[in-house]
Parts: C-alpha cells; sequence; structure tokens
C-alpha cells in the first residue's frame, strides 16, 4: 500500500455551521475537526476524492495517519467518520490528535486466517462463527497494528477462542481484558455443521405418528 494513503492535506476552514458544510461538500470537500491531545478543537477541510479514495483501505481506520496542515505535519488517528445514507460520499471525519510518546486507545480488526484449511472445518464439516469483527487495544503509536490475526488451523470442533487467546504484538495490550476475568469475551467459535444428512436421520430416528 502507497504511504500517500496514510499522508492527506487539510486546510482550516473558518466557515462554519450546517450551511458551510453543505457548500464544502458540493465543491466535493469533507468538513473535518481535529482534536486531541489538550490543544484546541480546529475545523478542517480535506479534497472528498483524496479522502474517498484513502478510506477504502481497511488500514485507513486503524493507521496513525499525517494531515498536512499549513506545512505542519499532524499525526492523527481517525475517531469518527460520517457517510451519506444511500451516496458514495464521506460528509464528515474526526481526527484526534496522537502524543508518540502516550498510549492511544482505538479499534483494530481481527483477521480469520486458516478457516478453509483447518481440519475441524475441512474434515468434519464444521464452520467458523465469529462473535466479533474488531477489538479495543491499548498502545504507542508506534506499536499501533493494522490488525490482528486469528489463526483457526488448530481449533477443534466445538472450541471457542476468547479474548485471552489471541496472540497480540508486543506492547499492545486489550481494554477490555483490564475489567476483569469475566471480560474474557468469546471471538469465534468452530461449530458443527448441521446439513441436509443431519436432518434426514433426525427424521428417520422419529417414531411416526
Amino acid at each position: 500500500m502507497s504511504d500517500g494513503i496514510f499522508t492527506l492535506d487539510a486546510e482550516v476552514r473558518t466557515d462554519l455551521g450546517k450551511g458551510a458544510s453543505r457548500r464544502l461538500r458540493h465543491a466535493g470537500k469533507v468538513p473535518a475537526v481535529l482534536y486531541g491531545a489538550g490543544q484546541k478543537a480546529v475545523s478542517l477541510t480535506l479534497v472528498h476524492n483524496k479522502v474517498f479514495q484513502a478510506q477504502e483501505f481497511e488500514a485507513f481506520y486503524s493507521h496513525v495517519l499525517t494531515l498536512n496542515i499549513a506545512g505542519e505535519s499532524v499525526e492523527v488517528l481517525v475517531k469518527d467518520m460520517q457517510r451519506h445514507a444511500f451516496r458514495q460520499l464521506v460528509t464528515h471525519i474526526d481526527f484526534l490528535r496522537v502524543d508518540a510518546k502516550k498510549a492511544v486507545h482505538t479499534n483494530i480488526p481481527l483477521h480469520f486466517i486458516n478457516e478453509k484449511t483447518a481440519n475441524a472445518v475441512k474434515i468434519l464439516g464444521g464452520h467458523a462463527e465469529t462473535h466479533m469483527v474488531d477489538v479495543e487495544v491499548s498502545c504507542l503509536p508506534a506499536d499501533l497494528p493494522e490488525f490482528i490475526e486469528v489463526d483457526l488451523l488448530n481449533v477443534e470442533l466445538g472450541q471457542t477462542l476468547h479474548l485471552t487467546d489471541l496472540v497480540l504484538p508486543k506492547g499492545v495490550t486489550l481494554l477490555e481484558l483490564n475489567k476483569g476475568e469475566s471480560h474474557d469475551l468469546a471471538v469465534v467459535t468452530i461449530k458443527t455443521a448441521k446439513g441436509p444428512k443431519a436432518d434426514d436421520a433426525e427424521e428417520e430416528a422419529a417414531p411416526e405418528a
């Protein structure tokens, strides 16, 4: 992936309000706000085409981005993004400033690998039922992963992987686990596939009316 995806040009805007935001969108711009790190919030505009191209990459939402604002480079995370209800338009973005020396909290996607080649799936006919698609992590910006892999190769039929089973990159912790043992939530379960054959067997075993 090109590093250009993670670098966006932004301009400070002073024309605020709903009317101003509508005019910006009609001009191919995206209104945004930058806040955090103990600094005053700043209203920005970005070129929509650049933003739309970048947001199509999954890493855009978990990677530390660079905003070029009036010659200054600011490192940020996407904290919220609003889209049009039915058109392919990004209508607003919230950016959070990051400090290289301070931990950030953000959601990281889970990538489930070896699902089709797992013995419980390939040989025993099971299927993976996912209970979550991302996890909230805490780490320094430099340690922020783009995703966390969940390897299903050796997971057995009927087995459930929990948060404590995830292999985390160095320096990364799961915020949910900081809440106590009862928050070791289920991530994925390999379940038995109930197919036509199983249904037929049940019907044959049932007594006739």
